[in-house]
């Protein structure tokens, strides 16, 4: 028999997914026809109460429901999906365009770091967020991004080390927490590009080429999961 279609004895009382639906009698016009369907996170459950009999069926038999009263199985759980991937987006566009502005401005400037100096404070792989010393006053305890020199004055790197003593005007004593000896420049206001603000784990190594070639197409799969299970 088609399951469908499959006969049930009426009865008073029946159920339909996890709800109980009571029948209280026949209807007066025999001809007449009530097509009853429930959607919960099963999935559709419908039922047709022809005359003195109801018969399970698939209400896209019948009728064809507007696109947004359809929330069954997985289209439920791909609009919640959608939901929090919109207002993830949302978030990540609004953080984008304030980092933007702000970057444009020169209040804040990020850097990933390649190096386990400040481990375990700051990893190799993180992004350090940084501002201008003209917006927070470099003093011991600080960790600056600061321009390395040689000793004739040939610049050779940005280091981000914490302050440990020293002072703006004879030059800041900075080391990194993992080295075993301060640094052998001693950096003066105008050497140091930035303060640190923030610190973000990790996502520097997702902005490697190798990382992209991976994540790219791995966007590119979810978008195609999404789009079926949103057609499912």
């Amino acid at each position: 028999m088609d399951p469908l279609h499959e006969h049930i004895d009426r009865e008073s009382l029946i159920k339909i997914g996890k709800t109980d639906m009571w029948i209280d009698a026949a209807s007066q016009i025999p001809e007449s026809n009530v097509l009853v369907t429930v959607s919960d996170l099963e999935g559709e459950h419908s039922y047709l109460v022809a005359g003195n009999k109801i018969v399970k069926t698939k209400s896209s038999l019948f009728v064809q429901a507007p696109e947004e009263r359809i929330v069954v199985g997985t289209r439920f759980w791909y609009r919640k999906a959608t939901v929090l991937a919109r207002w993830f987006g949302y978030v990540i566009a609004f953080t984008l365009i304030s980092f933007s502005i702000l970057s444009f401005q020169g209040s804040i400037k990020a850097r990933v770091v390649l190096t386990g100096s400040m481990v375990p404070v700051i990893n190799p792989g993180d992004v350090i967020l940084t501002t201008p010393p003209s917006n927070i006053t470099p003093k011991i305890g600080s960790i600056v991004a600061y321009v390395g020199r040689r000793f004739d004055g040939t610049a050779v790197g940005v280091f981000s080390h914490r302050i440990i003593g020293g002072s703006a005007e004879t030059g800041f004593i900075v080391k990194g927490d993992a080295n075993p000896a301060p640094d052998t420049q001693k950096p003066k206001v105008p050497d140091i590009t930035g303060v640190v603000i923030f610190v973000i784990p990790l996502i520097g190594k997702f902005l490697t080429p190798k990382a992209l070639m991976v994540i790219i197409p791995l966007i590119f799969g979810l978008w195609l999961i999404i789009d079926a299970l949103k057609n499912e």
